[in-house]
C-alpha cells in the first residue's frame, strides 16, 4: 500500500503539473496588461486557502516567525514563477517548459561544485545533451519563423526568451537553498521535527505567495487595472493544479526518490504534448529535436541521481 501511495503521487504530480502548465499558459495573455501578475494573484489565493487549511486541520505546532526565516527561499520560487508567467505571455509553453525544468540540472551541479556531493557515474552525458539542447533552442529562436523580433521588437523578444532561463536559475537557487532549509540539523525553522519540517516550510511558503498576491492586487489597482475574479478561470485552475501537485509532490518524493524523481522530470512531455493537442502550438523540426535532447538530458539525470 506504501508503494502505491507514492507511486501514485509522482503520477498524480506529473499530470497535475503538466495540465497546470497548459492553464497557465491558456490564462497569460501577450495583449493584457499585468497578466503575470493577476496569474499571481490566483496562484497566491489558491496556497493561501491551503495554508489556512493545514493550519486549521493539522497540528504541525506552526511558528509565524517561520514566515520571515524561510522568505529568502519561498520569494526565490515567487520570482522565478512570475519571470515564467511573463515570458509565456510571450513564446510557446513547448518551448519554455523544456527550457524552465533545466532548473534541476543546475541545482545538482551547484550541489556538486558548492557543496562537493557525489553525482551519479555518467551524469555528465545527460548534462552535456541538456547543454546541447538549449543553445540548439536558442539557435534555432533566431531563425524564420519562430523569430519573435519581428513582432516583439528587439528588446522584447530578449527578455521574453530570457524569462525561461530566469526561471530555471532562480528555481535551482531556491532547490539548493531548501537542501539546507529541509535538513533538521542545519535548518534555520524553529519549533519542528523531522515528521513536520516539510509542511512548515511549504506553509510558510504558500503564506508568503498569499502576501505576494495582495500586494500585486494592490499594485494592479493603484495602476488602474481592474481584477475581475469571474474572468480569471484559466488562471485559478492553474492556480488549484500547482497547490495541488505541491501537496502530491512531497508524499510522492518520500516514498521512493530513485523512482519518483524522473517521473516528476516527465511534467514537461506532458506539457509539450497538451500544448500540442490542445493549443496546436507548432514548432520547426529543429527546434524539437532539441527539445527533445533537453527532456532526454532531465529524465536521464533524474533517472541517474535519484538516490541523492
Amino acid at each position: 500500500e506504501a508503494l502505491d501511495m507514492w507511486l501514485a503521487c509522482a503520477l498524480i504530480t506529473t499530470l497535475v503539473w503538466g495540465v497546470g502548465e497548459l492553464f497557465y499558459k491558456k490564462g497569460s495573455h501577450a495583449d493584457e496588461k499585468y497578466s503575470h501578475l493577476k496569474v499571481n494573484i490566483c496562484v497566491g489565493a489558491v496556497m493561501g486557502l491551503h495554508a489556512v487549511y493545514t493550519l486549521v486541520t493539522k497540528d504541525i505546532n506552526y511558528d509565524p516567525i517561520n514566515l520571515i526565516r524561510y522568505a529568502p527561499v519561498s520569494l526565490l520560487y515567487i520570482i522565478s514563477m512570475t519571470c515564467s508567467f511573463f515570458g509565456i505571455r510571450f513564446i510557446e509553453e513547448s518551448l519554455a517548459d523544456p527550457l524552465e525544468n533545466t532548473s534541476g540540472a543546475i541545482c545538482s551541479v551547484m550541489a556538486v561544485v558548492l557543496l562537493g556531493e557525489g553525482m551519479a557515474t555518467g551524469s555528465f552525458i545527460p548534462i552535456i545533451l541538456i547543454v546541447i539542447g538549449v543553445v540548439g533552442i536558442g539557435i534555432f529562436e533566431r531563425r524564420g519563423e519562430t523569430d519573435r523580433r519581428k513582432k516583439l521588437g528587439k528588446v522584447m523578444a530578449v527578455v521574453a526568451f530570457a524569462m525561461p532561463f530566469g526561471y530555471a536559475l532562480l528555481d535551482a537557487l531556491g532547490s539548493f537553498l531548501d537542501i539546507y532549509f529541509l535538513e533538521i540539523t542545519t535548518s534555520p525553522l524553529i519549533n519542528v521535527t523531522e515528521a513536520t519540517i516539510e509542511e512548515v516550510a511549504n506553509t510558510s511558503y504558500e503564506l508568503t505567495y498569499a502576501i505576494v498576491a495582495i500586494l500585486s492586487l494592490l499594485f494592479i489597482w493603484a495602476r488602474g487595472e481592474k481584477f475581475n475574479a469571474s474572468k480569471q478561470g484559466d488562471k485559478l485552475i492553474a492556480g488549484i493544479c500547482e497547490t495541488a501537485g505541491q501537496y502530491t509532490y512531497v508524499f510522492a518524493m518520500s516514498g521512493n526518490g530513485a523512482v519518483s524523481a524522473p517521473i516528476l522530470s516527465a511534467v514537461c512531455v506532458v506539457s509539450l504534448l497538451l500544448s500540442r493537442i490542445f493549443l496546436k502550438e507548432k514548432l520547426t523540426k529543429g527546434q524539437y529535436l532539441f527539445i527533445t535532447m533537453v527532456i532526454v538530458g532531465i529524465m536521464g539525470l533524474a533517472a541517474l541521481n535519484g538516490d541523492a
